[in-house]
Parts: C-alpha cells; structure tokens; sequence
C-alpha cells in the first residue's frame, strides 16, 4: 500500500526540527537536527544530532540557539549524519515528515542533502501550521510555543533541535484527533490541509442591486423617481411598488426620507426595479429593532424581486443541538435550530463556538461526526480516545446517550448563566478525580477548565434562546415615549406590539404569552428560526430594557417596569 492510501491512524509520523546558521539563500546551513517519531497519537524514539558547518556562526546565532562555535566544530558533517535521517525515512518513504513552518524545514533538509550528495527521500510533509489554523482557529499566535500554550502543552526549552521537534510532535498529538475525524488516509489529510481558504460573499443590502463595480447607473431624467417627501424621517420600514401595486423592494432605516431617497441617487448602485418604481408605502415604528422585524416579515409575506441578497453580515452564530435525528450532534450555525431543538448563543465568532461545541463533545462523550449516523465496524479515532460513547458501533443504549446530552445542554437551559454553569461542571468533575487519585484525568480537567474559562469570556453570554421569556422594550432612538414590545419566549417572537406607549395594555397582553409556552425542547419553523437570528442578534450588540418573565404573568409587576422605562424616557 502506497503511503498516501494509509489509513490516517495506522501512519508514523516523523516529526523533525532543523536549526540553522541564519542566513539567506544557498548561505543556509544545517546546525542542528532533532527528530520524533509519532504513532498511535504517541511519542516514541527520538533523534538529534548537531551538524558541522562550513562558515563560522555569528554571535547573535549562538545567542539565539544556544549552539556555540566550539559545539559545531567537533560535530559531524552534513554527509555523515544525513544518511541516519533518511533511514528513518524509509526509501520509499515509510513516514509522514512533520514540521512546523514545514516549508522552511524541508527547504533546508533538501538543500543539505544536495549538498552532501544525497538523494532526498521527498516523503510526503505535513505542517502543523496548516494543522493548528484549521482545527485551532482560536490560537492568537502560530509561532511554536505560543501555539504549545494555547493547547495546553507546557514547553521549557525553545530554539534547539529535539526540544522544539518533541513541542512540535505534541501539538500534533493534540489535534490528531481532529484530524482523524475529518480525513481517513495520509492522501486526505494533505488534501485537506493544502484546501485554500474560502473566501466568504460580502454579505449586500436586501436591495436586489446589481454590483456596483458594473458601472451602471440610472438615468434620472428617463424616469421621475417615486416622491419621498411624505415619508417622515423616523425609524420603520418602506415598501416600493410599481404602477399596478406590486411590491418590488421592502427595506428598513432610522431615517425613513432620507434612506428611500438614497436609493435614486445618482451614486446609488443600480437596481433592476428602480426604473418599475412608482410609488412608495411606509409603516414607522419605535426603533431599528422593530424595523429590522417588520421587514423580515414583509419580505417573507410579499417576495419582492429586488430582495434577493443576503443581508448578515456579522459575527453572530449559534450552537444548536436538533432532536429530531437520531443520537444528536452539537453543530455551529448561522441561525437557530428550526424544527424541535435546543439553540444556545447568540455567541461572537464562529471559530469560538466551534471550539466550545468540540469541548462540549469530549466532555460529554457526544458524537462528533454529521447528524447522520454512519455505522462503523471499529470506534472512530474519538472513540479509541475515550472522547466519543461511539453510537456508530451500534451497540450503545440510546437513553444513556440522551442523558449525556440531557446533562450537555442542561447546562445552559436552567435561565441563568450557562458558563458558569459549565465551568462548575468541570470544576467538580476535576474535584472528584483528585479525590479519586486519577492524577492524569484531574490535569487534564484542569486544562480544559483554563481553556473553557477563556472560551466563555470570549463567547459572551451562554444561554438557550428558550431557557429564559423575557419581555424587550426597544426605545425609540429620538427620545419619545413609545417604544417596540417583543416577548420572546421558547426560542421565538411570541408576540410583537410596535410604537407603544400604554403599560397598561402591554402588562395585559403578556399572560397569553406565558400560557403558551412548550414543555421541553420548543418545535421552531424556519421563519421564527430566521426571526429569532434578527432579533437576538440586534440585542447582543444594541441597549434595550428587558425584564425576565417568570412561569406565572406577573401583570403589575410588567405594567410597572414598563410605566418606569416610558416615564423615565418622557423625563429626557
């Protein structure tokens, strides 16, 4: 079997470092060389040698590497200790060559072994660069021991061959794991790893324009735009028609005149449905939150043709879990989970809440493959970890693994703080293994803790959108006394009251809301789902007043909150 087709975890990996005189080009040469071999997660033999240069090491090298003149000097040259290297190789290659920048380690080994007479065994390199920003997004830096330190891989000697080799083949070891889950053979993870990374679609405006790099632009003199002037400059949503009545764009602003104008200007992108545009209809409301709502309702309602584009551009995302798939998997989403499901967030970025949902699976033992079970014959690289209870092996009972979830998500379904909860979980499990005297287990619950509380501060708030109804009142951006009423409740917009301003009512209408309310995972269709992405992420970012709403209406207890928001913005 070719080495490219071996199965990913079955493959040695030979994990090298290479210290170098420090000069450019052909100049470059081999000081020292220190080699791990890794299989099975694990670190074996090791290797090093230092290497006899030709010209002398300039002080600030032997500073850096701790490598002296006199050490180079009595060591081997280049053409005795090389042959050793590519031996451990293997011809044709046996192993996988592992470096960090390995671009850099392996333009230095080959250029060494030309010079030295060699033929270089050209086996296949992996990069644990590569490694670390694909499946450790969150390291702020990617040099070697600052990389160490974020996966929790304690370094105590930088800068010389075997030590950085014996770093390198830990963080390796670190995300083997990852990397097993998401290529089967040595051919996979290189492909996998050398994919460019996509560029993601700048997210436009609802407009339904045309690229503003085509150039075109409308000709005001061939059609009068539509008059705008009756349009108050206030926060809600307009709606262009076209001479029979048909919608053709819906958009929303703070300033109602002034956006709708914008869009016949003569610098404005084109847009097909201007030149059809005859007419225009407004509804205001309190505040841009109301107004983002009431578009995304009008849009579903009417379909207009110029709102085609995708319109979040933000850093928003959710980790949901669904239920309705057999053995759920935790997975990271630009919205909420439609259908009967469990959405924590909203949290700020992506590779955050991808690392905290891989957390949450190794803690719990929860799968971390799609929502669609695939059986195997052998545990996957999880499972052989003690990482994953493994329900592809098909033998596991389903009411063991749905308590684990239970436990996973209960944490953050409780209406209080869902770090803390979570942190106090590993806290006591890291408790119980010392008191236990599994020393190893109780570490390595240490680590996670430290990476878990950095994860959290990162994150933000850690809440399921169904845990807690709470009542939001979004002000009006003026200072009037009226406000937008939102009561979100099981993961949706349970009800929704624009431009209010009578407490009284507002205090009578919420019972229903609570009476409402689902037991369990709450069933949300897509529409509610996208409704909820709107609004949870316009209140992660903006200042509203919210009051939490207990199982029972608590009628006085609303219609006073809300007397005292409106009285305090009359008094502005």
């Amino acid at each position: 079997m070719e080495l490219l087709d071996q199965p990913l975890r079955t493959t040695e990996f030979l994990v090298v470092d290479t210290e170098t005189n420090g000069r450019a080009g052909d100049a470059c040469e081999l000081t020292e060389v220190g080699a791990v071999l890794v299989g099975g997660g694990e670190l074996h033999d090791r290797w090093e040698t230092l290497v006899g240069v030709r010209a002398p090491l300039s002080r600030s090298v032997q500073r850096f590497t701790g490598i002296t003149q006199a050490m180079v000097d009595a060591a081997p040259p280049a053409e005795a200790v090389l042959p050793d290297l590519a031996a451990q190789i293997g011809d044709p290659p046996a192993r996988v060559l592992v470096a960090h920048n390995a671009t850099f380690d392996r333009r230095v080994l080959g250029q060494a072994f030309i010079r030295a007479g060699l033929a270089w065994p050209d086996p296949p390199v992996l990069c644990t660069v590569a490694l670390a920003r694909r499946f450790a997004p969150l390291a702020g830096q990617r040099a070697l021991r600052p990389l160490a330190g974020a996966l929790g891989i304690d370094v105590e000697v930088s800068h010389r061959g075997l030590a950085d080799a014996e770093t390198c083949a830990r963080v390796l070891c670190a995300l083997f794991g990852r990397l097993c889950a998401n290529a089967a053979t040595v051919g996979e993870a290189l492909a996998l790893l050398r994919a460019a990374r996509r560029r993601r679609p700048r997210a436009g405006a609802t407009d339904g324009a045309a690229d503003r790099r085509a150039g075109a632009r409308r000709d005001p003199g061939t059609h009068p735009p539509p008059e705008c002037s009756a349009l108050p400059e206030a926060p809600g949503i307009y709606v262009f028609r076209n001479a029979v009545g048909q919608a053709l764009y819906v958009g929303k602003s703070v300033a109602l005149r002034s956006r709708a104008r914008a869009h016949f200007a003569p610098s404005a992108p084109a847009a097909p449905w201007r030149a059809q545009a005859a007419v225009v209809e407004h509804r205001e409301t309190a505040s841009e939150l109301g107004a983002l709502l009431l578009e995304q309702r009008e849009i579903r309602r009417l379909k207009p043709p110029g709102n085609v584009r995708a319109k979040h551009a933000d850093p928003w995302v959710w980790l949901r879990c669904r239920m309705d798939v057999a053995f759920p998997v935790l997975e990271v989403a630009g919205t909420p989970a439609a259908g009967r499901g469990v959405s924590i967030g909203p949290l700020r970025g992506r590779a955050a809440a991808v690392e905290l949902m891989e957390q949450l699976n190794s803690l719990f033992g929860l799968r971390h493959c799609g929502r669609k079970l695939r059986l195997r014959e052998h545990p996957s690289a999880y499972g052989q970890m003690g990482r994953c209870l493994s329900p592809c092996l098909n033998d596991l009972d389903p009411n063991l693994y749905r308590r684990r979830l239970d436990e996973a998500l209960g944490l953050f379904c409780g209406g209080g703080d869902g770090g803390a909860a979570l942190l106090g979980h590993v806290e006591r499990r890291m408790l119980a293994a010392a008191d236990a005297q599994q020393y190893e287990r109780a570490a390595w619950l240490r680590r996670r803790h430290r990476r878990l509380r950095e994860l959290v501060d990162a994150l933000g708030s850690l809440q399921a959108t169904h845990a807690a109804p709470r009542l939001v009142l979004a002000p009006s951006p003026d200072g009037h006394a009226t406000v937008d009423v939102l009561w979100l409740a099981d993961g949706r917009v349970a009800d929704f009251a624009p431009r209010c301003a009578d407490p009284a009512a507002i205090g009578a209408r919420t019972p229903a809301v609570l009476r409402a309310r689902s037991v369990g995972p709450p069933t949300v269709d897509p529409d509610q789902a996208a409704e909820m992405r709107v609004v949870s992420a316009w209140l992660a970012a903006q200042p509203a007043e919210e009051l939490a709403l207990g199982p029972q209406a608590d009628e006085e207890r609303v219609t006073a909150f809300v007397a005292a928001v409106l009285a305090a913005r009359g008094g502005r």
